[in-house]
């Protein structure tokens, strides 16, 4: 349930938050709440890509993005993620979320997502994304591209990813089995 409170709140803020470009880093704000702790008294790990999603959505949502990809009867679906857990977050500690594009290849969008609360990194991850039509099918990179512009000229998927999403591809014959 307060998953959907701090999506409102989400959306009240992305009301009279700055438009940004979708090849901005855009940082949200989050406080552990009791509702986010496991039996050891930190975050649930599953909390973590949880609130992940909603860092994405401030990302989109204040680049304009969600709406064209909406108008389109587009939306997004994480396919794969990854994540490393340095250090714990506990009761009320407030922390960020830093959320960017990393790069594209001609499957998906890769997002890196890092949790900080007083500069220190506490985890890091790598999401794989791929949009969906409403009507059926998947949309394109070069559809994505249309919408969004190009990218900036930091944006470039480093090897590795590409390695992992390799790695971790689930082929037709792998699903039908």
């Amino acid at each position: 349930m307060n998953l959907y409170f701090r999506l409102m709140s989400l959306m009240l803020r992305l009301r009279r938050a700055p438009r940004v470009s979708l090849w901005s880093e855009v940082r949200t704000p989050f406080r552990v709440w009791p509702t986010d702790l496991d039996l050891l008294r930190h975050m649930n790990n599953a909390r973590y890509l949880a609130l992940m999603d909603l860092a994405r959505t401030d990302l989109i949502g204040r680049a304009g993005f969600m709406k064209d990809v909406s108008d389109r009867g587009w939306y997004p679906v994480v396919s794969a993620q990854t994540i490393t857990y340095k250090r714990s977050l506990k009761l009320w500690q407030r922390f960020v979320i830093a959320t960017r594009v990393l790069g594209f290849d001609d499957r998906a969008v890769y997002m890196h997502q890092e949790f900080r609360r007083g500069g220190k990194l506490v985890a890091r991850a790598v999401v794989q994304a791929r949009f969906l039509k409403r009507s059926g099918g998947t949309v394109t990179t070069a559809e994505l591209l249309e919408v969004s512009g190009p990218p900036a000229e930091h944006v470039e998927l480093p090897e590795w990813v590409t390695d992992w999403a390799s790695s971790i591809r689930i082929s037709s014959a792998d699903a039908a089995a």
